[in-house]
Formats: structure tokens, C-alpha cells, sequence
């Protein structure tokens, strides 16, 4: 029997199952109203994929401006398929659909961070025209500040 799997707009329907894939992706635990309320009022794309109607990965992307650039630019921030469904070409269409709602958004550029040593994840990008730049990423845990 043939495999039924597509991707889509994520919906607050959705909530449960992305619980559970955030929490095996990244080990956050989001409540259901968490998710619920950032699908709602977020300018994020959650795109969703489904094999034979089972949530099983996702991915969040984010279109934004800066003077620094004539164009709007694309970001696909995170993505994530569980293992069981890998393999399977579900991660080359999320990537496939976001390009499509990014660049209906305007987007002309799109980037994607993963780390330097996830190798299926990179190779997967490049099948998909990515292009590995020679970048550094620093990150930090902002410290709170009172403005005055």
C-alpha cells in the first residue's frame, strides 16, 4: 500500500503531536496552550508533515526586513522529522512547501542553521540548492536589564 504523506500549514489542531515532536527534538516542554497561543499570534510558519495521516515532523520558519538589505529575507530556524518517518523524502518536501510560502511572502533569500556535525541534516539541504557559507554562529544567555 502506497505511503500517504504531504506537508501543510501546522493549525492549532495540531498542538498535542507538536508537543510531543518539540519535546523529542529539542527537550522543551511546551504546554498544549503554549503551542496553541504561538500558533495563533505568531508571524512564524510552522509547516507540518504527515505520513499516512500521522503528524511526524515540523519545521518553523520566519520572513523579516532590516535596513540592511533592499530585499525581505527567510529563515527556517528549526526542523525536525521523528525517526520512525525518515527517509522517506519528508524533510526535502517541508523545505519544498516553506520556499513556496516564503517566497510568497516576498522572501528572496532564505537561510537555515544546523549544526556543523549533522551531516544527514546538511546533506538533505544541499540536495535542496542550499549553499554552505563559511559562517560563525555565537550565541549567549541574554542577561535582564532594567531600561531606564
Amino acid at each position: 500500500m502506497p505511503e500517504n504523506k504531504y506537508v501543510r500549514l501546522a493549525s492549532v489542531h495540531d498542538a498535542a503531536a507538536l508537543v510531543r515532536l518539540n519535546r523529542e527534538f529539542n527537550g522543551v516542554e511546551m504546554s498544549m496552550a503554549e503551542v496553541e497561543q504561538s500558533l495563533m499570534q505568531a508571524n512564524e510558519l510552522v509547516a507540518v508533515a504527515i505520513l499516512n495521516e500521522e503528524l511526524v515532523g515540523f519545521a518553523c520558519a520566519q520572513s523579516f526586513s532590516s535596513f540592511c538589505y533592499h530585499e525581505l529575507q527567510g529563515e527556517i530556524t528549526e526542523m525536525y522529522v521523528e525517526e520512525g518517518a525518515r527517509r522517506r523524502g519528508l524533510a526535502s518536501q517541508i523545505l519544498v512547501f516553506l520556499e513556496k510560502e516564503l517566497t510568497g511572502r516576498g522572501v528572496t533569500t532564505i537561510k537555515i542553521v544546523t549544526g556543523s556535525s549533522n551531516q544527514t541534516a546538511i546533506q538533505t539541504y544541499e540536495k535542496s540548492a542550499f549553499i554552505q557559507k563559511d559562517r560563525v554562529i555565537l550565541e549567549k544567555k541574554a542577561a535582564l536589564h532594567k531600561l531606564e
